[in-house]
């Protein structure tokens, strides 16, 4: 006999034995069902036997899963539930996510496992929020803090959400949303938004996917939302100290401030602002770890105090614009865990928060009449109603 046959022989005695085995798990003659998750520092099988199922069980359900679960996957927190049946197993459903789930059953004298199939909904849902205090708590009262971080991305270049942002006000988003079994699982891609501030005015922004696939967003008369740099090197952040003189919290005597001080908890991801390359990137003493990147039009831009240095950031490698470059810290001549930015033009320090960069290019002459007829119905979405008091409401697109 060949090692085959001889593995598929072994595999049916043990899902034979299963079938005529009673389960430690279970009195005989009742409906048991566990629930359990992976612990820190398990394995699949080990945490099989930990729920109490016999050796000879384990392997037959290894067996049977191998192929279609990779258990390297497996990760603390994932979800398993254990059917017992009169005393015999009946079936395991494994869920690492809303959307992944696997399932071993028994069926006749041997397991069948498969990935189970998950229906998701897929709605056009109108997010009003009414700023308060942030746009974060805006979003979270509206129903998903995930919100704000998606308004953050698209307005990256017009908005500073910390230092831009006062109360009263208002931001409209049309946005994807999905739905498992009835209940939301996240939102997707952000389709239109409007915000409407004291400071800003009212900014537009509508997604556009050109018919090569690649996807930008822009403003309503076409022209790209994207500007050659961002307003903040930080999605959110307080400024505990703008550009100018001062006097230094540390060394006790008033001295030129070059850059602009942003209060961040440590680890907070630091974006580039622009693209370009890497010219520095390590530690100096009063700027403890620090990046700096050479842009185009003989700019440069620095970023201090760091805990780390992200992915691939190393002298001479090239960045771009809202690339996870760095994450702030507390190094260096510090009195706090911030992030110091500084930009400098032919190797003068300017003031990063009234600078005016252009936009990048617009859309192209011959799909402005697509671009027109994508946006419409988004277009009418926004001017429907006025932005109002923090809510939800399903378009049912």
């Amino acid at each position: 006999m060949d090692e085959a046959a001889s593995f598929f022989r072994r595999i049916l005695l043990l899902s034979s034995a299963l079938c005529c085995a009673a389960s430690p798990v279970s009195a005989a003659g009742t409906l048991s069902i566990l629930n359990r998750q992976i612990e820190p520092g398990q394995v699949f099988a080990s945490a099989l036997r930990h729920a109490g199922v016999s050796a000879l069980q384990v392997e037959a359900i290894v067996a049977a899963i191998t192929g279609i679960f990779d258990f390297r996957h497996s990760r603390a927190g994932d979800q398993f539930r254990l059917v017992f049946r009169e005393g015999l197993f009946e079936r395991l459903d494994y869920r690492q996510s809303a959307f992944d789930e696997w399932q071993v059953r028994q069926e006749g004298d041997r397991l069948v496992a498969m990935k189970r199939e998950i229906g998701i909904e897929k709605k056009i849902e109108t997010v009003n929020l009414a700023i308060d205090s942030s746009v974060y708590e805006a979003a979270l009262a509206a129903g998903d803090s995930s919100l704000a971080l998606s308004l953050a991305d698209v307005f990256a270049w017009d908005i500073d959400f910390y230092h831009d942002v006062r109360k009263g006000d208002r931001a409209r988003l049309v946005v994807e949303k999905f739905i498992v079994k009835g209940r939301t699982l996240r939102y997707g891609e952000l389709l239109a938004a409007s915000y409407q501030g004291e400071t800003v005015k009212e900014k537009r922004v509508f997604r556009y996917q050109f018919p090569g696939g690649e996807v930008s967003y822009f403003q309503q008369d076409g022209s790209s939302a994207r500007k050659s740099f961002l307003k903040s090197p930080l999605k959110y952040a307080n400024i505990t100290s703008r550009f100018g003189t001062r006097f230094h919290p540390v060394l006790r005597f008033v001295k030129a401030h070059n850059g602009v001080d942003y209060g961040a908890m440590v680890g907070t991801p630091v974006w580039a602002v622009s693209d370009g390359v890497v010219t520095r990137a390590g530690a100096e003493s009063g700027a403890g770890k620090l990046v700096c990147v050479r842009h185009v039009n003989a700019m440069e831009s620095c970023y201090l105090h760091l805990s780390g240095f992200g992915a691939g950031v190393r002298i001479g490698a090239r960045v771009s614009q809202k690339q996870v470059i760095a994450y702030s810290g507390n190094t260096g001549v510090s009195t706090g865990p911030h992030l110091h930015f500084a930009l400098k033009r032919g190797g003068h320090y300017i003031n990063p928060l009234n600078q005016k960069f252009p936009r990048a290019s617009p859309v192209p002459q011959d799909l402005e009449a697509d671009f027109a007829e994508k946006i419409s119905h988004h277009l009418a979405t926004l001017d429907a109603v006025p932005v109002a008091a923090a809510g939800l409401v399903t378009t049912g697109q």
